[in-house]
């Protein structure tokens, strides 16, 4: 599964999960926000702030509960009914511990891991695609995992597949239609053209770390390697270059998100949002959006809409071949030509706008759903700094008291005092290389040599993207030998028909696991195409390494290697699963090693 990276020139990356920035306290709701709110759910203006400011105190909630309550949930949203925060649980105990910490508790039968688990499972079946399969995901509110068919494209082949992922206790739902990717001074939500092709829209403006000026948008628009971009049609009022090198554009798993070099004189980016005839909302950092919060986004053929976070982290089949993982679901209208605007928190920037319908309708099915990018790993992927306005443009200052805490022979461990200023967000820098960017003040730096001297600095970042100075430098070495990170299970696992295998490692291990992992598992089998091989971490999550697939069966005898961009501590217990997905062959795997 796609996860977030580090997000540079972004809030905090704490507590609800990945890569995330929780919501900030403000004194009060932009105004085409409450008016987008109070349109999209019947409410009169008052009910909309109130509505938003419980959803701004359910962000600060999730920011701040202790890891043993995080530890425990299965799942997190923003009940409007309520207006509060809650958090699904398995035992009466953990849902005590969370009301004690001001949340509402939901004891449901499934845990993180166990959704993470077949949610890995269902994405093997899919492989490439499924006819009138267009997504699948979980569902934290109703803990399940959810498959979306729509059932004027099924074929013999949906059917088979249902009947396989049905075995694994997944929700189906059908619908008679499915979402589609749209396509069509910089400010957000305003028309471009990339080349002679039909508009899309502009996200949010960025900057690059020498300073350039860009914007970002849907990566389906910005296809095209070093394709002229306009602000008029027919070629005309050239803005600058898209996919730049062909390096700044991803429509894939990866995600949907491109950039556009904005090169060409009198083209001023702006950090105020058009709101399309509402007052504009000035960007003040970016966030990650939960499931139940109020979004909104600008774009140039519905203007300024609004909805509801149905699903987070939700994969979308949009046909072709083309699949992309992690999306944002929501219930707020969005038509052809939005391709690429950008969706709003309050007045966080929160994602850029990916598909939709082929017209608004009331009450949306999972087929007329509005669906975005989260923009918090457009930001971390090409190392941009979001535009923003109104806010203290003074960076906070240098990490004091930087001390090494642990060393091995491929890792050293940092800790710092924290910066004066608001920083919740810290870049660590080997020499002049920017080595992992974090929320806390402490990292573990891994990849290293053995034996080696290294030297390294500490920069605080707050959600604007102003960076403080470095801090001082501190020296470690670390230790000799390289041994003792690469862990094996070799105990022989026999492959049946339609059943998994799980062969567990146990890490002692502390600090960070290496990014990327390399894993090398030797199996024999008579047909490779009916097997999906996942990696699981110690928090349960599941990293998908090989997909099962394919109408023609080859052997696979011998070792094969993978690389997995995981993100997770090296210590706990590792899994590798097989699953077998055929009827009529054999197998063993025979040993499988990790190297953390």
């Amino acid at each position: 599964m796609r996860r977030f990276v580090s997000a540079v020139g972004v809030a905090a990356l704490a507590a609800l999960g990945p890569g995330v920035a929780p919501a900030e306290a403000a004194p009060g709701h932009p105004d085409a926000e409450v008016a987008g709110v109070a349109a999209a759910f019947g409410l009169t203006d008052g009910q909309a702030r109130d509505q938003l400011a419980a959803q701004d105190r359910a962000h600060r909630l999730a920011a701040t509960l202790p890891a043993s309550v995080r530890a425990q949930a299965a799942g997190e949203w923003f009940d409007a009914a309520t207006g509060r925060l809650t958090l699904a649980v398995t035992t009466s105990e953990a849902a005590d511990e969370a009301r004690a910490a001001g949340a509402a508790a939901q004891v449901v039968a499934r845990s993180r891991a166990e959704l993470d688990r077949t949610a890995a499972a269902v994405r093997a079946v899919v492989g490439a695609g499924v006819p009138g399969v267009y997504g699948w995901g979980v569902d934290v509110r109703a803990n399940d995992v959810g498959v979306d068919v729509d059932r004027t494209k099924k074929t013999a082949a949906t059917e088979s597949f249902l009947s396989r992922v049905r075995e694994l206790g997944v929700r189906i739902t059908e619908t008679t239609t499915s979402p589609r990717q749209q396509s069509g001074t910089i400010q957000t939500g305003n028309p471009w053209w990339p080349g002679s092709e039909s508009n899309c829209s502009v996200g949010f403006p960025v900057t690059d770390s020498a300073g350039a000026k860009h914007f970002l948008t849907a990566g389906h628009c910005t296809n095209d390697r070093d394709q002229a971009a306009y602000g008029a049609s027919g070629q005309q009022n050239r803005i600058g270059t898209s996919n730049v090198g062909g390096t700044h554009s991803v429509n894939a798993r990866e995600g949907d998100m491109g950039v556009v070099a904005v090169t060409e004189a009198g083209w001023a980016l702006s950090a105020s949002v058009n709101t399309w005839g509402q007052p504009a909302i000035t960007l003040s950092g970016a966030a990650e959006a939960m499931v139940g919060d109020r979004v909104c986004h600008s774009g140039n053929t519905s203007h300024w809409q609004c909805g509801e976070v149905k699903y987070t982290h939700k994969s979308a089949d949009y046909g072709g071949g083309l699949v992309i993982d992690d999306l944002t679901w929501t219930t707020a209208c969005s038509l052809g030509g939005d391709s690429g605007g950008g969706w709003l928190l309050g007045d966080k920037a929160t994602g850029l706008h990916d598909g939709g319908p082929s017209q608004c309708v009331q009450n949306p099915s999972d087929g007329d759903l509005s669906l975005f990018q989260p923009v918090i790993e457009a930001l971390g992927k090409w190392q941009l700094t979001l535009v923003t306005g109104g806010g203290d443009p003074t960076p906070p200052g240098a990490p004091a008291n930087p001390r090494v805490t642990g060393t091995t022979a491929t890792s050293v461990s940092l800790a710092w005092d924290a910066s004066t200023g608001d920083a919740t967000a810290y870049d660590v820098y080997n020499g002049a290389t920017l080595a992992t960017s974090v929320a806390g003040t402490g990292a573990t730096v891994t990849g290293l040599s053995p034996d080696t001297a290294y030297t390294f600095t500490i920069k605080a970042r707050d959600a604007a993207g102003h960076t403080s100075p470095a801090s001082p430098a501190v020296s470690a070495r670390t230790q000799a030998g390289g041994g003792g990170r690469t862990l094996a299970n070799d105990t022989d696992y026999p492959i049946r028909d339609y059943q998994q295998v799980f062969s567990p490692v146990t890490s002692a291990l502390t600090g960070q696991a290496a990014t990327p992992l390399t894993v090398a598992v030797t199996i024999r089998h008579t047909c490779a195409e009916d097997l999906g091989v996942t990696l699981l971490d110690p928090n349960g999550r599941g990293y998908p390494l090989k997909y099962s697939g394919g109408s023609t069966c080859t052997a696979w005898n011998g070792t094969r290697t993978f690389t997995v961009p995981a993100s997770s501590p090296a210590g706990g217990r590792w899994q590798l699963r097989v699953t077998d997905y055929g009827p009529g062959d054999t197998g063993t795997l025979d040993t499988w090693s990790i190297t953390l």
